[in-house]
């Protein structure tokens, strides 16, 4: 009687493991196994992080197995089980992957295919297509598109964390890792002793110092140290958390109408402003964005104000990066003076104070929120509806979409919600920003410098897409594409998102974004956490896929170490954009 061998992973995580009946079928070309029970007599099967293998004996060949169907039965009460992977060595010795990497909840089944990635054309059998079907159609039933505010992008129709589908939803350390670091965090900044300084305003510097009296040895305490300095003013436009704005002058712009005069004893080469702005010394950051947004008020007696400045830097001769100009309107005139660094001590640190405060908000409502957050998001979602497991764009981006929905959905419950924690700063989440703000070809623009991704990508396509034709065959690629535009972006023309892809550079170009938007952009504004080109769940079992993957890593590796040695003696260094400290997701 021919025999099979069936070994089952479960997952790592806690509470992986499961006490449920767990049943098989191997479904193949020519027929299907009886549903057979996987228990091991005086043995605990499906533990946490267990391998169990099992016989599976059937009555004829079945033929190539194509689908393995999982079920799993409540012994006592529903137990949710998280399997990794599934192998099948048939009688012939042949060895059979079948990545799941899903939980098993209630009474549902799961049916997976063999790990080798298929595009939707080359699926032949009838058997396979209904599959690859019934998993779409199941997917766009759980994973509908919801609009959360005006003008923003889609987000995931689910109120909260728990309504999330399973499979989504944090997993049991990544909640503890919250409490953890944020219990951390109070205790570094010592904030417990000073938590009264955050429901109230402060009245002096000192009361600003007093939150880094634990912080010892770091680039804070340094930053704590030079903040009133005009160098770490500069300094932190192309270092800070939000080095985005900040662009070359080529011409003042006529709303911002500084003079050679006003600015000559900061120049340093015996130029004129208008040759130093020619020879590509003169940069500037306009927060027009931020113009005409009401700010909130937290009570009627409390009023907060919002500014949207313009600021005119300086690069010296030692290639420092210093403020020379701040006007803190969009509009000229006497009640909107331009301010200098020879303007009166105080003066010239309230302008530079109301700089920092604007950035801080285009910061973490544009750049960060809007820019890597919600737009990750919505590639997340439309991934789900239009591209099965089985579909190499899937297996590519999965790592990189890993609790995005689920963080971004907490933001919505915890703190970008009315009276959330947002609405305690000068303007909440509703006057943060539309979809205008985001322009996908500033990212097309800049693609082909992105190295090691651009590379690791394309490889990635030109391995399952022989030729140009093949994504314009794709039907769930155009779909998919189709999706971000149509429902994640809701049509609006000024985001320009393309509605198909007709090349394989096209598509190439199109999933860089999202994996850089996903990983090295959001690191950039924020921090890191899983480093990037590491993936713990291997989607991808084809020996092709696996060898560029391990190119991708001998690159980031070598970007790492180049890093690492123009870092090496540096008063502030700067380590947001190595590989090493990059998260393959927007995680947190």
């Amino acid at each position: 009687m021919p025999s099979y061998t069936v070994t089952v992973s479960t997952g790592s995580q806690w509470f992986a493991g499961t006490d449920d009946y767990i049943y098989i079928t191997l479904v193949g070309t020519e027929r299907c196994s009886e549903r057979t029970l996987l228990d091991k007599p005086l043995y605990n099967d499906f533990e946490r992080g267990a391998v169990d293998s099992y016989d599976v004996r059937v009555g004829e060949d079945l033929g190539d197995i194509v689908l393995v169907k999982i079920e799993k039965k409540k012994y006592w009460v529903h137990d949710d089980w998280y399997c990794r992977y599934i192998t099948v060595k048939t009688p012939s010795g042949e060895y059979l992957e079948f990545p799941c990497f899903r939980w098993l909840v209630d009474e549902k089944e799961v049916v997976l295919r063999d790990g080798r990635a298929h595009l939707p054309q080359d699926d032949k059998t009838s058997l396979v297509k209904q599959h690859r079907q019934k998993e779409l159609d199941m997917r766009r039933k759980t994973y509908r598109w919801k609009e959360w505010q005006p003008g923003f992008p889609m987000s995931i129709d689910a109120n909260r964390h728990k309504d999330l589908p399973r499979d989504i939803q944090f997993d049991s350390e990544k909640g503890v890792d919250f409490v953890l670091n944020y219990s951390k965090a109070i205790e570094n900044l010592f904030v417990n002793h000073f938590m009264h300084m955050f429901q109230s305003s402060w009245n002096d510097f000192a009361d600003f110092e007093k939150i880094f009296v634990r912080i010892k040895n770091t680039i804070s305490e340094y930053v704590m140290q030079h903040w009133r300095e005009d160098f770490m003013f500069g300094y932190q436009f192309l270092n800070g958390c939000n080095p985005v704005i900040i662009k070359k002058c080529t011409k003042l712009p006529e709303k911002f109408p500084v003079t050679h005069e006003m600015v000559s004893v900061s120049l340093e080469r015996d130029m004129t402003l208008q040759e130093e702005i020619e020879a590509g010394n003169i940069y500037i950051a306009d927060y027009e964005v931020l113009d005409g947004i009401s700010p909130n008020s937290t009570d009627p007696c409390t009023l907060q104000y919002l500014a949207a400045p313009i600021c005119l830097l300086y690069k010296t001769a030692r290639n420092k990066i210093l403020p020379i100009a701040i006007q803190l309107g969009q509009t000229p005139g006497k009640d909107n003076p331009i301010f200098l660094p020879t303007d009166g001590q105080y003066d010239w640190l309230l302008a530079k104070i109301w700089v920092r405060s604007a950035d801080f908000h285009h910061h973490q409502t544009i750049t960060h929120l809007l820019r890597t957050h919600l737009i990750t998001e919505v590639f997340a979602i439309a991934m789900y509806r239009q591209l099965p497991a089985v579909h190499p764009v899937y297996k590519l981006l999965t790592p990189h979409i890993r609790f995005t929905i689920a963080i971004n959905t907490k933001a919505r419950e915890q703190l970008i919600c009315e009276c959330g924690i947002f609405d305690k700063v000068s303007f909440g989440a509703e006057g943060s920003g539309s979809t205008s703000l985001f322009n996908l070809s500033v990212f097309f623009r800049f693609v082909e410098d992105l190295g090691a991704c651009t590379c690791f990508v394309s490889d990635v396509v030109h391995i399952y897409y022989t030729s140009d034709e093949a994504v314009q065959a794709d039907e769930e690629i155009q779909a998919f594409i189709k999706d971000v535009c149509s429902f994640g972006m809701q049509d609006f023309d000024h985001c320009e998102f393309p509605k198909s892809v007709k090349s394989r550079e096209e598509l190439a170009e199109y999933l860089t974004v999202i994996v850089f938007t996903a990983s090295a952009q959001h690191a950039a504004v924020n921090f890191g956490q899983l480093y990037l080109g590491m993936y713990p769940d291997e989607h991808f079992i084809e020996k092709p896929v696996k060898e560029a993957m391990e190119k991708f890593r001998k690159q980031l590796a070598e970007v790492t170490s180049s890093i690492k040695r123009r870092n090496d003696g540096k008063r502030l260094p700067y380590y947001n954009m190595s590989p090493d400290k990059i998260p393959n997701s927007v995680a947190v």
